[in-house]
């Protein structure tokens, strides 16, 4: 398996170099500018083959995870594919929302950004979330309850107590101008806000893939000020531009949910029922209690995408 942290390179190893691999994940060399776009086709080389957790691929992993059962845990943990059901809320999501949130917004985001000089958006990271690759093929991850930090072919990792613990194992903070106050975060609803980032990546890029180039669409970026992962579709000239998204829970929503917020358009019916903003959301106990959770996602966000630009 390759030694450094780079999932397409591992998710090529799992496939025996049989085919190419595109995942959720950011993978490296670092790009600039937010151009990182880890499910984009690309140019292939001649006669490969592409594994994809979007139907812009030739392969799906779902499809490989169920017919060759070795991959199915390891695609399952990534949502690749074999997509096991969300799980109920514990009690202690919202402490961990905030406390994560507080972290993203106060050691993560930060990092990539005194990397950069002016770029602060997240994606989703396996177990939790993170910044793309930067500079020298570094990152800055959450992985559950833990701190990742890659240097290149360098790993150093430290559990999450507090803001300026987490600020020192980065290195390249302000660890004195943080708190160090201890940070709540519950194991259980930790690994269900991982799980909710990479439910959310996936049915967003699969509306994207769906919705063609035409459609103007955004890079997948998880926003920091409001912890929620989003991409945007559609004209804005013809004021139909829209976030298609999920996020983890807010000052309105205990719970996850995902949600279409037009930009200008003010659409009225049963398809707009969203109670704290313009537009619409799906709830997380309605996505529980969907038989097909991922597919459910895809209609809930298709069918506005639909009825905003037909």
């Amino acid at each position: 398996m390759p030694g450094s942290w780079n999932p397409r390179a591992e998710a090529e190893w799992r496939l025996g170099g049989r085919y190419e691999a595109r995942v959720l994940e950011p993978s490296p060399p670092a790009l600039d500018d937010n151009r990182d776009d880890p499910t984009a086709r690309g140019v292939l080389p001649p006669g490969r083959r592409l594994v994809s957790p979007v139907s812009d691929g030739d392969i799906p992993w779902d499809r490989l995870a169920r017919e060759e059962p070795e991959l199915a845990d390891w695609c399952a943990d990534r949502w690749l594919g074999a997509w096991r059901p969300l799980a109920p809320p514990p009690a202690s999501l919202v402490e961990t929302r905030v406390a994560l949130h507080r972290l993203a917004e106060r050691v993560v985001s930060p990092a990539r950004r005194v990397a950069t000089g002016n770029e602060i958006s997240l994606r989703y990271t396996h177990r939790g979330f993170g910044t793309p690759f930067y500079r020298d093929d570094e990152q800055v991850r959450v992985e559950a309850t833990e701190l990742v930090v890659h240097e290149g072919d360098s790993e150093r990792r430290g559990p999450l107590t507090s803001l300026r613990a987490a600020a020192e194992l980065v290195g390249t903070l302000d660890a004195e101008g943080l708190d160090d106050e201890p940070l709540p975060i519950d194991p259980s609803a930790a690994h269900l806000l991982g799980d909710w980032f990479g439910f959310v990546t996936l049915v967003v890029a699969e509306l994207r893939a769906r919705a063609g180039e035409g459609m103007e669409p955004a890079t997948i970026n998880l926003w920091p000020e409001h912890f929620d992962v989003a991409t945007e579709l559609g004209s804005e000239a013809d004021g139909v531009r829209a976030g298609y998204g999920g996020s983890p829970g807010d000052g309105e929503h205990a719970e996850p949910y995902l949600y279409v917020a037009p930009w200008a358009a003010r659409p009225g019916g049963k398809l707009w029922n969203a109670r704290a903003f313009p537009g619409a959301e799906l709830s997380y106990s309605e996505l529980l209690a969907a038989p097909n959770q991922v597919a459910a996602g895809i209609e809930f966000l298709e069918a506005r995408l639909r009825a905003l630009t037909g």
